[in-house]
This record gives structure tokens, C-alpha cells and sequence, in this order.
């Protein structure tokens, strides 16, 4: 099983160098996690849509929310893809003026426990593992516990980082009781003897998840990169969304993730799902960034700006009415 998940985001790496850089390209350092999320731009990168738009997509792998952040803020890559609550963060915590780009997925994270946790009333006194303990998915934890009676002080939190890396802490450590687990992991995590307490958007509703954003200063001096940036990633969206192209998207998916075929079509099925599966050209889920919101100002309180704030979708605009 380590050998899958290390294998995945060894991948993950891999996916530049699918076409030829061109010397005039525009080069561009991206950092997004390991998941299902990410086949637009697995599609953009072996489609040629990042190279027919003149980029050159260097893709990173976040190792951890932290690292990430950090990155953007310093300039070592320019856009981000992850739990847009990061952006909320980097914000209102760091201070750093990040903008709202685009939408992504409105979250294929599942509650995976040890198998002899039975309800989530048990894991009252036990350890749960997370990515950052103050951002995002660590928040939707929160807020499931807290719906079961569960409050800070009933259970210890330990932050591991990325997803892989949480699953690894439970089929190592079988005090770390329950985590968050995005796809494929938590289907890799099932197949090891976790157990899979279902979705959790079940619990928390709408929720805006993985998107798109980088530094507002950058994204105003480059707004033409920033265009064709996500005009790129909508064309990868819409060719990984088209029903004549699942076969060579769940290949695709099977390819960058290391996965058996038959996972990577139970992957492509989650991606598809006209209820909880991509949105649609990317599209920004306005109520599910309200979630996020609450979340944060209910977890770390203070408190948050207008949801406006933290956008600008006029590039996204641009980019679909050019398509």
C-alpha cells in the first residue's frame, strides 16, 4: 500500500514533461495535492491544451497546506489548487492579498476510521489526523464531531499533512483513529481494512473545496497568462467531463494516480457525478464558499470579510467567453 501512495504522488511530478517546451512558452510553477481533483489538469498537460494556449505548466506536489501556502507567498509558484479555505487564511492570518481564480470540486473527502471505530461518538478520547490543524478540511472535521457532540478537548488532533501521508499514519499507527481522506486514498484506504463512515458533504452541506488562486498582485500583472491559464484547465475539464472520452480519462486517471483500472473507474465515476462531481467549466459555488466562511469564523473565530472579497472572477469570465 505505501508503495501505491508514494508511487501516486512520485507521479504526479511527471505529468510537465508530457509535451515539449517551446522557447517561447510562457512558463508557469503550480502547486496542487494529489487526487481525483486533478484530472482537468492532467487532461490540459496530455491534451496539449496548456501548450496550444502557449504555457509551459510546471505541476508541484503539495506535501502539506503549509508548504503551499508559504510557496505562493513567496513566489516560488504562481497559482495554487487546494481547499480554497487556504486562500481565506492566507488572507486574513498571513495577511497575504490572494485572489479567487476559479472553482474546482465542492469536496470528495470521506470520514475513514480504524475498523473497530462504530459510530463517530467513539472517537471521544482518541486521536484524529489532519493536514493543518487550523484550515479547511481540518474545519470539516470539526464540524462533524461537533454535530455528534464532540468538542476541542474530547479528542486529540495531530497534524500529519497531505492526504497520502494521513492515510499512511492509519495503516501505521492504529492509535490515529479516524482522518479526512480525499479519492483515491480513501478507496485505497478501504481496500487496507479502513472502514468508510461516507461522504462528508452529508453532514456539512455545500461547501466549496479545491480552486484555484494565486497572489492578486500577479494575477493583475499577468492577466493574460491568467486567461489562458484557465481557459487551458476548462478545456481539460470539459474533454475529462465528456462522456465519448471516459476511456482515455480514466486511463488518464489510472496513468498519473498509479491505480488499477478498476479504481480509476470508480474514480471517474465520482468525477462525474452530476451531483457532487466537478463543477461544470469550473464553476465558483458561491453558497459553498459561504460554508467556508462560517466554518472558519466558527472554528477560529474573528471574523471573515464579504465573500466578494476574496475573488476575482472577472479573468474567469474572460477565459470562458473566449472559448
Amino acid at each position: 500500500m505505501m508503495k501505491h501512495l508514494f508511487a501516486a504522488a512520485a507521479a504526479f511530478l511527471l505529468v510537465a514533461s508530457t509535451h515539449t517546451v517551446r522557447a517561447d512558452d510562457t512558463k508557469l510553477t503550480i502547486m496542487a495535492f494529489v487526487g481525483i481533483q486533478n484530472l482537468p489538469l492532467f487532461a490540459a498537460q496530455s491534451q496539449g491544451f496548456f501548450a496550444k494556449h502557449g504555457l509551459s505548466v510546471d505541476m508541484k506536489i503539495a506535501p502539506s497546506s503549509e508548504v503551499l501556502r508559504q510557496g505562493l507567498a513567496d513566489g516560488k509558484w504562481q497559482i495554487a489548487h487546494t481547499a480554497f479555505d487556504n486562500a481565506v487564511a492566507m488572507a486574513d492570518v498571513a495577511k497575504v492579498d490572494v485572489v479567487g481564480l476559479i472553482g474546482g470540486d465542492r469536496t470528495f473527502n470521506r470520514l475513514i476510521v480504524q475498523p473497530e471505530i462504530k459510530s463517530i461518538g467513539d472517537l471521544r478520547g482518541k486521536t484524529i489526523v489532519v493536514d493543518a490543524v487550523d484550515t479547511a478540511y481540518a474545519f470539516q472535521f470539526y464540524e462533524i464531531l461537533a454535530q455528534n457532540g464532540l468538542n476541542k478537548g474530547d479528542y486529540t488532533v495531530k497534524s500529519v499533512g497531505a492526504t497520502f501521508k494521513r492515510l499512511a499514519e492509519m495503516q501505521q499507527d492504529k492509535t490515529a483513529a479516524a482522518a479526512i481522506i480525499n479519492a483515491p486514498f480513501s478507496l485505497l484506504g478501504v481496500k487496507s481494512g479502513l472502514k468508510d463512515m461516507g461522504p462528508v458533504l452529508n453532514v456539512i452541506g455545500p461547501y466549496q473545496a479545491t480552486a484555484g488562486f494565486s497572489l492578486r498582485a500577479w494575477a493583475k500583472a499577468n492577466p493574460d497568462t491568467v486567461v489562458k491559464y484557465l481557459q487551458a484547465y476548462i478545456e481539460g475539464l470539459r474533454w475529462g467531463l465528456d462522456p465519448k472520452n471516459k476511456d482515455a480519462a480514466t486511463a488518464l486517471l489510472a496513468e498519473r494516480l498509479k491505480l488499477t483500472p478498476e479504481l480509476a473507474a470508480e474514480c471517474y465515476s465520482l468525477i462525474t457525478d452530476p451531483a457532487t462531481g466537478l463543477a461544470k467549466d469550473g464553476k465558483f459555488d458561491m453558497d459553498g464558499f459561504k460554508n467556508v466562511l462560517r466554518l472558519r469564523a466558527k472554528f477560529e473565530g474573528g471574523e471573515t470579510k464579504p465573500s466578494g472579497e476574496y475573488l476575482d472572477l472577472s479573468y474567469y469570465e474572460k477565459a470562458l467567453a473566449g472559448l
